[in-house]
């Protein structure tokens, strides 16, 4: 077998590169998206090949089904900020105070159902604080719960075009490659099939799978404390700058504001001398609190925000007024990732205290300075505030908040919300408009009705989904235009020569599955399908059901956390470990490729 002429080995090479910087989390995605374009274009540009034109790269951005996807998930951003999903989550709330196992199957189903038609992403955003809140007031191991739902939604992704953009991108291109379009429900009987299955086993089996991991939120009690010093005759403090005051407290006292008399509040100014009877107001810890007291000779009391003050004693303990702990999920796009606290002004713009980040990669959590650490997808970071200030950051629908409570924002738009969805999606279903206008339609819907504004259709729109997916619509144009795509395929029949054709879908599928746990799935989805179109016409056989392999195996994306943005979020509300993704990924992938393997040549004649 002669190797591929010179442009084909070096897509060839450029898409294992790629794959490979796919799988390095300190890469961003979209940084290894721009390096691909950068590389295609001035590759091709340095050395041309064939009818290939840079246009044909650029052409990526307004790519029909990269336009659909960012027009669905500004849809979905609609039904998110209204609340219009709020009755689907009160129904599983309400079940899980009675009949906890009854409702993980309800959960799972429904969650499922709705993923058909929806991108996962809000979905699970939405269900993550209702299921977290329900377990710790139930006592219910949130590890056991959490996971099997995710995995619930990412297998009902797999039924319709629209329920993935994995799904989208490989039907825009089958389009492009001039063979017959996918309706939304071509492949919904197979998924049923194997679907089914897999529910039952992540509500039957999965919990029992799964270690009793401690949730986030299991400690919910406030950790900083809102209190005064009174600084009494005698006492250290008595005379002493601000300057003498912090450096006997190794600089770590943090006062708010220094009053003087029933009206005066003094600057805080280095030099600032106390007197008997100045009232320092500060915010910390129990135990700094108390330290703080006996260093400088001060008392302590509480203080209400009605400035009411009560001693601290043995049957007197530091009060909390209102203050309540919550966990902020760090999500892509949201306005902290990649980003630190510092930059963002967090405590200003919210109104809340950050307490403690736990990284979501290997490493110790951190705990001292956190305005200058950098956040990313995944990490939890620990705040306390008010309930009106956590209710005020969760309702404002950019973050990912668990505060231990099952309230979701409704507002009076939430049905008109839901109408447009339902439009969209009965339209595309029907044949009446393709899912193209139809999302594009609904998109003009939302921000006429008022239900959506133009900021959160922008934040809606996923800058790493959108440059994997240029990236991914780039290099599969490459690698059928050079003719790497048809070599690989060669190389993968090679492979597998003699074998029937069902077991050479059944080994296409297996490996797509595998390759989406590692990378991207939208990328391995891409540079997937113009492989498995070369393999089915190599062997003389059906294309569809080829294509189908690629997108059933591209979408099981539950071995690893790394497999599907949703699986990071799960990973940090529930405290999984990565092994805890094996446990339950790996027989559930097995499980849907055996069944899959077995109904597709019954289904397609093979």
């Amino acid at each position: 077998m002669l190797l591929p002429e010179p442009h084909a080995l070096a897509v060839i090479l450029l898409t294992v590169v790629t794959l490979f910087l796919f799988t390095r989390d300190r890469i961003p995605l979209e940084t290894t998206g721009l390096a691909v374009l950068v590389f295609l274009i001035v590759g091709f540009y340095l050395f041309p090949y064939g009818d290939i034109r840079l246009s044909d790269f650029f052409s990526s951005f307004g790519h029909e089904a990269l336009i659909t996807i960012c027009a669905l998930l500004i849809v979905s951003k609609g039904l998110e900020t209204t609340g219009a999903l709020q009755p689907l989550a009160s129904i599983m709330s309400s079940s899980w105070q009675s009949k906890p196992t009854l409702a993980l199957l309800i959960t799972l189903a429904l969650g499922a159902v709705a993923s058909a038609f929806l991108n996962n992403t809000p979905i699970v955003v939405m269900l993550l604080p209702i299921l977290v809140a329900v377990c710790l007031r139930t006592g219910t191991a949130p590890s056991s719960v959490l996971m099997p739902m995710g995995m619930a939604t990412l297998i009902g992704g797999m039924a319709t075009t629209i329920g993935t953009s994995t799904n989208l991108l490989i039907a825009g291109v089958v389009a492009d490659q001039g063979l017959p379009q996918f309706g939304m429900f071509d492949f919904l009987l197979p998924v049923i099939i194997a679907g089914i299955p897999g529910l039952l086993f992540l509500w039957l089996v999965a919990p029992k799978l799964l270690p009793d991991r401690k949730p986030p939120m299991s400690d919910t009690s406030p950790r900083v404390f809102k209190a005064l010093l009174y600084v009494p005759e005698g006492s250290f403090a008595e005379g002493k700058t601000l300057t003498e005051v912090r450096a006997k407290t190794e600089n770590r006292i943090k006062i708010e504001r220094i009053q003087r008399g029933e009206n005066l509040f003094l600057a805080r100014l280095p030099s600032v001398k106390l007197q008997a009877g100045d009232r320092l107001y500060v915010r910390d810890t129990a135990e700094r609190l108390k330290e703080f007291e006996k260093l400088l000779g001060a008392a302590l009391y509480n203080v209400s925000d009605t400035e009411t003050e009560t001693p601290i004693s043995d049957d007197v303990p530091l009060a909390t007024e209102g203050q309540q702990l919550a966990e902020v999920v760090i999500t892509r796009g949201s306005p902290l990732h990649h980003r630190t606290l510092g930059t963002s002004q967090f405590g200003v713009r919210y109104n809340l205290t950050p307490l403690a980040l736990h990284r979501i990669r290997p490493g110790k959590d951190v705990v001292g300075d956190l305005d200058s650490t950098r956040l990313r997808a995944g990490d939890v970071l620990l705040v306390q505030g008010s309930s009106a200030a956590i209710v005020e950051l969760r309702a404002g629908g950019t973050m990912l908040v668990l505060d231990g409570t099952t309230d979701l924002p409704h507002t009076d738009r939430a049905n008109v919300a839901l109408g447009i969805m339902l439009a969209v999606v009965g339209l595309a279903a029907t044949g009446l408009l393709p899912i193209s206008v139809a999302a594009i339609a609904g998109v003009a819907a939302m921000l006429s009705s008022g239900c959506l504004r133009w900021r959160d259709a922008g934040e809606a729109i996923n800058i790493p989904v959108v440059m994997i997916i240029v990236a991914s619509l780039a290099l599969g144009h490459a690698l059928l235009a050079t003719g790497a795509a048809g070599y690989i395929a060669q190389l993968f029949v090679l492979a597998t020569k003699g074998l029937p054709v069902a077991v050479i879908l059944s080994g296409l599928m297996l490996l797509m599955a595998v390759m989406t746990n590692v990378v991207s799935n939208n990328a391995a989805a891409v540079i997937g399908t113009p492989i498995s179109i070369s393999i089915a016409q190599q062997i003389g056989a059906p294309i569809e059901p080829f294509i189908l392999a690629v997108i059933f195996g591209a979408n099981m994306s539950f071995a690893t956390p790394i497999g599907y943005q949703t699986n990071l979020l799960i990973m940090s509300a529930g405290g999984y470990k990565f092994t805890d993704f094996l446990r339950v990924g790996i027989p559930l992938t097995l499980i849907m490729w055996a069944i899959f393997s077995a109904i597709m040549p019954i289904l397609y004649d093979l």
